[in-house]
C-alpha cells in the first residue's frame, strides 16, 4: 500500500515566525515587587540563552484577580510589552489549572467531590468541578478579559489552556451530566442494562436516578459503568476545553490553542481531546541515570513523542521539559554533561518544532523550588545548566530548516486508551500485571532499534497509505475496528496481531463464537483458552530452527486457514500453533500467541521489515542505544543519530562516513529528499 498524498511540510506553528520556539515557563507574577531588577534580568537572561518564547499566565488567576470581578492586567501588560520588545513569543495561557482562594471561600460548589462523595478543600491544582456552571462563568470571563486585551498585541503567539488537565468530579453536578451522557448514548435502560451486563449480582437499573459513577463505597464491579465514566470523564474535558476556547477563538481565531498533554496518562482518552486542540502539545520528564538504563528510557520517551505527534499527525510542541534534575522525581538527578541537549534532540527528533522548559526561574518557595530551571536561585548566567541551555539555543537557531517538517511512516502501532481501560479492570489474566502499555513499548522498540518511523494510533484511525500495522493486545475491539481492520489487509496491508485480542466488544461484553471475535477471519484462526504463567515460569516458540521463550501469556490456538509458523515447545499445548500467517484479499495477517522476551520480536520483525522493505531512517546497523530518526520537508531530509549511552560508539554509516559518537551525542544530517 502506498502512502495517500500528505502535506511534506507544515506551516510554523506561529503564522510568520518560522524558527523552533525556545523557551519555557515563565512566572513574573511571583516576582511583581522585584519587577524593576528581576525582570529586566530576566530578559537579558532569556536572550543570552537564546530563548525566542516565554509561556506566562498559567497559575496567574490570583494575581489577575485578586478579588472578584476586580481584574489587574497591569502587571501582565509590562511582561507581554518586554516579550514584543525583546522579539519574543508569549504562549499565553488562561489560568483556570488553579483557581484563587476568594472563589473557593465564597463559591464552594466550585470544588470538586471525590470517589468517596466528599468535597474537596481549597488547595492543589484541578481542584474544580468541570460541571459547575459558577467555575465555568468566572473562567468565561477572564478568559474573555485576556483575548480582549490582548488580541492585538504583537507578543501573543499561542493560547496555552489551562494546564495539565487531569483527575475527575463525582458531585451531583456530574452525576446529572453522567447519566444525560447515558441517556444519549443508550436511549433506554434496557439498552444500558444489556451493554453493561447488569443482570450480574442483580445490578440492574430501573431508574435512571440509580445509575451513579464508580465508587469504593459502592459499585465497582460492572465493568461497562467503569469503561463509561472513564469516556465520560474525557467527554468532560473536551466540554471544558471548548467551553474556555469559545471567547479565544471569537476573538483572536488567528491564534493557535493548546493544552499541555501527560503523554500515556491514563485518566483522558489523547486522541478524542486532540480532536479539539490546533496544535497537540505535552510535558517530558525522563529520568536519566548516566548509565546504560538510559537506553530504556529513551525508548519510552521516544514512544510518547511519537504519539503526541500522531495525535494530529503533524509536529507538535515540546511545551514542558527540565533542562536539569526534576524535583518530583523519587531521585532528582543531574542532568549528564550533553543530556540536556539530547533531550532536546530527541524531541525534534520525533516531530516536535518547539523545546520549552519548566522552569525559565526558580521560584524561591513551595513545591517546585527546587525544580530544575534556566535560571538558579543563584541568578546569573554563570552556571553549568544555563550554559547548557544557551547552547541549545545556540543550535536551534541553525535549525530552521526542521521547522513544519513532517515525519514519513510507513508503519503504524496501536495504542488505545478504550482498550487499557479494560485491561486495567479486568478480572483475569494476570490482572494487575497485564502491562498494556509496556507491551505496546515492547513491539515499538525493535523499531526504534533500527531506526524506523512509526506513527503511534488509535484503534479508530484511518489506516489508509500504511504498510504494516502492529496491534498488541487488542482486547477491546472499539465499533469499525475490526471492519478497518480487515479492509486494510484486503487491500494489501500486512497486520500483526498478539494474544489477548478480540476478546471483548466496546462495551465489554465478551464475544460470543470464540476469539479474537469479529477478527477471526481476517487472522484466519481460533484461540480457544490462554494459558497466564506464574512469575518465572515460561514455555517457547519454535520458529525457524530457533527456541525462542515465551512468558505470562500463551494462547492456545486452532488455525482455521491460518499457516503456522511456530509452535509451542512444551506443557500439554506443545507443537500447538503459536505463530500464524494468513493470507486475506491482498495482504497477510500475521498472529503471536504468545508474550515474549524482546529476541523473538527482533527477529520477527527485522524479517518483516525485508519482507515488506520498509525503509530505515538511515542504511546502517545501528550499535545498542543508538537510534536513528527522520524528518523530512520533500526536498531534505533531517536525519537524528542519538546516542542515549554513556560512552563513544562508532557507527558505519554507510556513505556518510564513520562516525564517532560521543556520550549522549545528538548528530543531525542533511541529505537530499528521495521520492516517496
Amino acid at each position: 500500500m502506498s502512502k495517500p498524498d500528505k502535506p511534506l511540510r507544515f506551516p510554523p506553528i506561529v503564522a510568520g515566525f518560522p524558527h523552533v520556539l525556545h523557551g519555557g515557563d515563565y512566572n513574573p507574577d511571583q516576582w511583581i515587587q522585584w519587577k524593576d531588577t528581576i525582570w529586566k534580568e530576566d530578559m537579558r537572561l532569556a536572550k543570552l540563552a537564546g530563548i525566542n518564547s516565554l509561556s506566562v499566565g498559567i497559575f496567574a488567576w490570583a494575581a489577575l484577580e485578586p478579588r472578584e470581578g476586580e481584574y489587574h492586567f497591569e502587571w501582565l501588560d509590562e511582561v507581554m510589552n518586554m516579550l514584543a520588545e525583546n522579539g519574543m513569543i508569549a504562549v499565553l495561557a488562561t489560568p483556570s489549572g488553579a483557581r484563587p482562594g476568594w472563589m473557593s471561600r465564597k463559591y464552594p460548589e466550585v470544588l470538586r467531590v471525590n470517589e468517596y462523595r466528599r468535597r474537596n478543600l481549597h488547595g492543589g491544582r484541578h481542584n474544580h468541578c468541570l460541571s459547575s456552571p459558577l467555575y465555568r462563568e468566572k473562567t468565561q470571563a477572564i478568559n474573555t478579559a485576556l483575548a480582549e486585551r490582548y488580541h492585538n498585541h504583537p507578543a501573543l503567539g499561542v493560547w496555552h489552556i489551562s494546564n495539565e488537565y487531569s483527575g475527575e468530579c463525582h458531585c451531583p453536578l456530574c452525576q446529572e451530566r453522567f447519566r444525560d451522557y447515558l441517556k444519549e448514548k443508550y436511549g433506554s435502560l434496557e439498552a444500558l442494562n444489556e451493554a453493561w451486563w447488569t443482570a450480574f449480582w442483580s445490578h440492574s437499573y430501573s431508574d435512571w436516578a440509580e445509575v451513579e459513577s464508580p465508587s469504593p463505597m459502592g459499585e465497582t464491579n460492572t465493568h461497562g459503568l467503569n469503561l463509561d465514566w472513564k469516556r465520560f470523564t474525557t467527554e468532560q474535558f473536551v466540554d471544558f476545553y471548548l467551553h474556555e476556547l469559545g471567547p479565544l477563538k471569537r476573538i483572536t481565531p488567528h491564534v493557535p490553542c493548546t493544552t499541555n498533554l501527560m503523554g500515556t496518562y491514563p485518566g483522558i482518552d489523547y486522541f478524542r481531546l486532540a480532536e479539539a486542540l490546533d496544535v497537540a502539545s505535552w510535558d517530558s520528564y525522563p529520568q536519566w541515570t548516566g548509565t546504560e538504563k538510559d537506553i530504556e528510557t529513551a525508548i519510552q520517551f521516544s514512544f510518547k513523542h511519537d504519539l503526541t505527534r500522531s495525535l494530529k499527525a503533524k509536529p507538535f510542541m515540546l511545551m514542558e521539559s527540565s533542562p536539569s534534575a526534576t524535583n518530583w522525581r523519587p531521585v532528582a538527578k543531574l542532568h549528564r554533561p550533553n543530556v540536556h541537549m539530547l533531550q532536546s534532540m530527541q524531541a525534534l527528533a520525533h516531530g516536535a518544532d518547539t523545546v520549552q522548559y519548566f522552569q525559565f526561574r526558580k521560584g524561591r518557595g513551595a513545591s517546585e523550588k527546587f525544580h530544575g530551571a534556566v535560571v538558579d536561585h543563584q541568578g546569573t548566567e554563570n552556571t553549568r545548566v544555563f550554559r547548557d541551555v544557551a547552547a541549545v539555543g545556540r543550535r536551534l537557531k541553525g535549525l530552521d530548516g526542521i521547522v513544519g517538517a513532517s515525519t514519513p511512516a510507513k508503519t503504524a502501532l496501536i495504542f488505545d486508551w478504550h482498550v487499557r481501560w479494560a485491561l486495567d479492570d479486568i478480572k483475569g489474566l494476570l490482572q494487575s500485571k497485564n502491562n498494556y502499555e509496556q507491551t505496546v513499548i515492547e513491539h515499538y522498540r525493535v523499531f526504534w532499534k533500527q531506526g524506523i518511523p512509526v506513527d503511534v494510533i488509535d484503534s479508530v484511525r484511518s489506516l489508509e497509505g500504511y504498510d504494516l500495522v502492529i496491534a498488541p493486545m487488542l482486547y477491546l475491539l472499539r465499533d469499525g475496528a475490526a471492519e478497518s481492520i480487515g479492509n486494510f489487509v484486503k487491500q494489501g496491508g500486512t497486520f500483526v496481531a498478539t494474544y489477548v485480542t478480540g476478546y471483548v466488544n466496546q462495551t465489554d461484553l465478551c464475544y460470543q463464537g470464540g476469539f479474537p471475535g469479529p477478527l477471526k477471519e481476517v487472522l484466519g484462526i481460533w484461540c480457544e483458552e490462554i494459558d497466564a504463567l506464574y512469575p518465572g515460569e515460561s514455555n517457547s516458540i519454535e520458529w525457524q530452527g530457533k527456541s525462542y521463550r515465551a512468558c505470562d501469556f500463551c494462547e492456545l490456538v486452532h488455525s482455521r486457514g491460518a499457516e503456522v509458523l511456530g509452535v509451542y515447545g512444551s506443557d500439554f499445548y506443545a507443537g500447538r500453533p503459536a505463530l500464524t500467517v494468513n493470507s486475506y484479499g491482498k495482504g497477510k495477517a500475521y498472529f503471536i500467541g504468545a508474550r515474549t522476551p524482546v529476541e523473538f520480536l527482533d527477529d520477527f520483525y527485522r524479517l518483516l521489515g525485508k519482507e515488506k522493505n520498509i525503509p530505515r531512517a538511515l542504511d546502517a546497523e545501528l550499535p545498542e542505544g543508538i537510534t536513528a530518526q527522520l524528518r523530512t520537508d520533500g526536498k531534505t531530509d533531517y536525519t537524528f543519530v542519538l546516542n542515549f549511552t554513556p560512552k563513544t560508539v562508532r557507527l558505519d554509516a554507510g556513505s556518510r562516513g564513520i562516525k564517532d559518537l560521543a556520550p549522549y551525542e545528538a548528530w543531525i544530517s542533511e541529505s537530499p529528499a528521495p521520492p516517496r
